[in-house]
């Protein structure tokens, strides 16, 4: 570049020089200059309409042959293009593949803009919500999946698992999940039909079976509890008896869970609006814990008795009954049960601390599964059947609220029960002065 710009300066002072030497030699040199500095001029003219046109029809044109700083120009914007015609074919080829490659998913992938309307989507998330690409395109994706999960949550994307909601014509069911990816979304959208027929099987076998066992369980337990008041019994008989009396009311203590857990399961309307006095209720449950057990820990509570909750009286009794529970039977004898009834920001919480075996962090994520414990030999021998998390996770749901759980191993667990503000009410002067 250097070279060709000292070139046309050398050129370009020649030309000068010669006109200067022949508007001397005539007599006229101002003209003689005009007239060399014209066409020099003129030709830069016919040079940079060269350009023009070739960068107009460069498609299929040939660049132009000219020499010195234009052709060094030429050669820039040749290579340039040529550059940005290959980085063109690269990236026309990748996504090509990615199309490929996304049409052979067996999952549907839509890209959400920042505003979460539709930007683009695989041919299986068209099949699977229903999307035209030539009308779709641009329009919010809540405005085309109209349900009010899944609206709600597209208002917080990303935080914790994703959402099953049905489709809109059909029967199936669609598990959807959006991931944030930087200005936009990425929302990707699985048929799970299958599995939450098999899931809903699952569910009614396991209620009509705890239903049916009910009977039976009842008329084991009468028959053992009439042996065992018999006196002609033998004393060999005694303890047998007593065995079969413990694992029988074992049996029917899973049943009674069950049939609650698949009650709760099964409901989808909220709890009723009742006026449940909790500060008695936990009064009373921790009363009874220390009645049922002389072995039970150093209870500590700390319950705001300025007000209590609306909802189902069962159900919240259900829920702090399996929460102290769960804290006797792994606290021991010397340690300690601290129960919190407290206002917290956005509502109030249900606050059982104990000091007991704690729990490692792989399975504090399942620990409200049905029938998951964590020691299985410890949960059998203090009679755990696994389902009581279970119950109070679908008992809080069914109040709007959540249940939230730390621990450490050794050194005891925490587990907070959040209910919203809108379940919060003052308790009565009445119901104050009789506790």
């Amino acid at each position: 570049m250097r070279s060709a710009w000292s070139f046309a300066l050398v050129r370009l002072a020649v030309a000068i020089a010669i006109a200067a030497l022949i508007g001397l030699v005539m007599g006229r040199m101002a003209l003689w200059l005009m007239i060399v500095l014209g066409g020099i001029l003129a030709w830069q003219f016919v040079n940079l309409f060269r350009l023009q046109r070739w960068l107009k029809h460069r498609a299929h044109e040939d660049p132009p042959d000219i020499g010195g700083v234009w052709g060094d120009v030429i050669a820039i914007i040749n290579r340039i293009y040529r550059r940005k015609q290959f980085h063109k074919r690269r990236v026309t080829q990748q996504f090509r593949e990615f199309r490929r490659l996304s049409a052979a998913l067996p999952d549907g992938v839509v890209l959400l803009s920042e505003g979460q309307e539709i930007r683009w989507f695989n041919r299986m998330a068209a099949e699977l919500l229903g999307l035209r690409r030539k009308v779709d395109i641009g329009i919010p994706i809540a405005n085309l999946v109209r349900d009010p999960e899944f609206v709600a949550y597209l208002q917080k994307p990303g935080t914790g698992g994703g959402i099953v909601v049905r489709a809109q014509k059909g029967e199936a069911w669609l598990a959807i999940f959006v991931i944030p990816a930087g200005p936009q979304y990425l929302m990707l959208v699985r048929d799970v039909t299958r599995e939450v027929r098999l899931q809903e099987m699952r569910k009614d076998f396991v209620a009509n079976a705890s239903h049916e066992l009910r009977s039976p369980l009842t008329v084991i337990s009468g028959y053992l509890d009439e042996l065992a008041e018999d006196a002609g019994v033998g004393p060999e008989w005694r303890e047998p008896v007593a065995d079969m009396r413990r694992q029988a009311l074992r049996m029917r203590e899973i049943v009674e869970d069950l049939l609650e857990l698949s009650r709760l399961e099964a409901t989808t309307d909220e709890a009723p609006m009742a006026t449940v006095d909790v500060p008695e209720l936990l009064e009373r449950l921790v009363r009874e814990a220390r009645t049922a057990s002389a072995s039970a820990p150093r209870f500590d509570l700390d319950i705001d008795d300025s007000f209590t909750l609306r909802g189902s009286e069962s159900e919240l009794h259900s829920i702090a009954s399996n929460l102290i529970s769960n804290a006797v039977k792994y606290t021991p004898v010397d340690g300690t049960i601290t129960i919190r009834w407290a206002r917290e920001p956005g509502g109030a919480q249900l606050v059982v601390r104990d000091t007991g075996i704690g729990i490692a962090p792989e399975h504090l994520p399942r620990l409200t599964e049905r029938f998951y414990r964590v020691d299985r030999a410890r949960a059998r021998a203090k009679g755990g059947s696994g389902l009581g998390l279970s119950i109070v996770k679908h008992g809080l749901q069914r109040h709007g609220g959540r249940l939230e759980i730390a621990s450490e191993e050794g050194r005891g667990s925490i587990f907070t029960a959040h209910l919203p503000s809108r379940r919060v009410t003052a308790r009565t002067t009445a119901a104050i002065k009789a506790s």
